[in-house]
C-alpha cells in the first residue's frame, strides 16, 4: 500500500508544484501538448521514443476536458531528428518556436514562418538539407546562431526589413545558396554567418551594418563581387578568407581596421585599394593572394603585421609610406 501511495505521489508531483495545476501533458489528434490551465495556452511538445512524421498541421487551438487552449508555442527540440517529417503547418497563434525545434528534419522541403514570430532561435532549422526556400516575415527581428546552418538545399533567402541581427553561423554551410538580400535594418552580421556558402556570387552590405564579423563570408568560393557600404568600420578576422573567386573589392573610407587573415586565400584578387582611414591591418590579411600585383599602403598605417602579404607570388610593386615603423616577419615571404 505504501509503495502504491508513493507511486501516485511521484506521478502527481509535477502537477502539484503550485496551488494550481501547472501543466498537463496530453495527446490530441496525434500531437502532444503541454496544457497550461492558468492562461489556457498550449505548447506543442514531444514524447520519449516518439517521432512526428508525414504532414503535420498544428491547429490554432485545441480542446481538452471541455476547455479550450490557444496553441502559442512549439517547445525546444520538439521535431528534432524527425527525419520522416515532410511538411509542417504553423498557425499565427504561435508566437514562439524553441531552439533546435526542426533540426535534422531531413525530408522537410519548405516551411512558412508565421508573422507572429519575432525571433528565430539557435539551430531552429539546422541540417534541414532539403529545405529549398525560406521567407522570413516582417515580424522577425533577429536570426539566431546556427538557425539555418547546413541547409545545403537552400537556394534563396528573403530577409525582411525588420531583422536587425544575423547571428553567428546563421547560414553557415548553405552550399546551395545563390542569392541573399541583407536589408538596411541589419546592423550586425555575426561570426561565420555565411561561411561556406560556395555558390553565393555577390553580396551587398547595406549602410546600416557597422561591422562584418570574423569569418562572415569565409570560403564563399563563388563570390565574385562585394559591395561594402560606407558605414562599415571593421572587417573582421578571416571575413573573406578563402573567397578564391573574388577579383576586386572596394574598401570604403569608413573602415579603420582590417582583421587578421581577412582576405587570406583570395587567389583571384588582382588589386586592392586600402583607404587612408585604415590604421590597422591584421597579420596574414592578404596571405596567398597569388594574383595580387600591386598594393598601396596609406600614410595612416604604422605597422605591417606578421605575414601580411605572405606568398603573394604575383606582387610586383608595393608602396610603403614613411609612417610605417615596423614590418613583421615573413611579411613579403615568397613575393617574387
Amino acid at each position: 500500500m505504501k509503495k502504491l501511495l508513493l507511486l501516485i505521489f511521484t506521478l502527481l508531483f509535477p502537477l502539484m508544484a503550485s496551488a494550481d495545476i501547472v501543466c498537463v501533458l496530453a495527446k490530441i489528434n496525434g500531437i502532444y501538448y503541454n496544457l497550461y490551465d492558468k492562461d489556457k495556452t498550449a505548447e506543442v511538445t514531444s514524447y520519449p521514443n516518439f517521432k512526428y512524421s508525414g504532414e503535420v498541421t498544428i491547429p490554432a487551438a485545441v480542446t481538452y476536458n471541455d476547455s479550450q487552449y490557444s496553441v502559442t508555442s512549439i517547445g525546444n527540440q520538439v521535431f528534432d531528428g524527425c527525419s520522416e517529417l515532410t511538411s509542417i503547418t504553423i498557425p499565427n497563434s504561435v508566437t514562439n518556436i524553441g531552439q533546435y525545434a526542426f533540426r535534422y528534419c531531413s525530408e522537410l522541403t519548405s516551411i512558412t514562418i508565421p508573422s507572429s514570430i519575432t525571433n528565430i532561435k539557435s539551430c531552429t532549422f539546422a541540417f534541414c538539407s532539403k529545405l529549398t526556400s525560406i521567407i522570413i516575415p516582417n515580424s522577425v527581428t533577429s536570426i539566431g546562431d546556427y538557425a539555418f546552418a547546413d541547409c545545403s538545399g537552400l537556394t534563396s533567402v528573403n530577409i525582411s526589413n525588420s531583422v536587425t541581427q544575423i547571428g553567428e553561423s546563421a547560414f553557415e554551410g548553405c552550399s546551395g545558396l545563390t542569392s541573399v538580400n541583407i536589408p538596411n535594418s541589419v546592423i550586425s552580421i555575426g561570426r561565420c554567418a555565411f561561411e561556406g556558402c560556395s555558390r553565393l556570387t555577390s553580396i551587398t552590405i547595406p549602410n546600416s551594418v557597422t561591422s562584418i564579423g570574423a569569418g562572415a563570408f569565409a570560403d564563399c568560393s563563388g563570390l565574385t563581387s562585394v559591395n561594402i557600404s560606407n558605414s562599415v568600420t571593421q572587417i573582421g578576422e578571416g571575413a573573406f578568407k578563402g573567397c578564391s573567386g573574388l577579383t576586386f573589392i572596394n574598401i570604403p573610407n569608413s573602415v579603420t581596421s582590417i582583421g587578421a587573415c581577412a582576405f587570406s586565400g583570395c587567389s583571384g584578387l588582382t588589386s586592392i585599394t586600402i583607404p587612408n582611414s585604415v590604421t590597422s591591418i591584421g597579420y596574414s590579411a592578404f596571405q596567398n593572394c597569388s594574383r595580387l600585383t600591386s598594393v598601396n599602403i596609406p600614410n595612416s598605417v604604422t605597422q605591417i603585421e606578421f605575414g601580411t602579404f605572405y606568398d603573394c607570388s604575383g606582387l610586383t610593386s608595393i608602396t610603403i609610406p614613411n609612417s610605417v615603423t615596423i614590418i613583421g616577419a615573413y611579411t613579403f615571404y615568397n613575393c617574387i
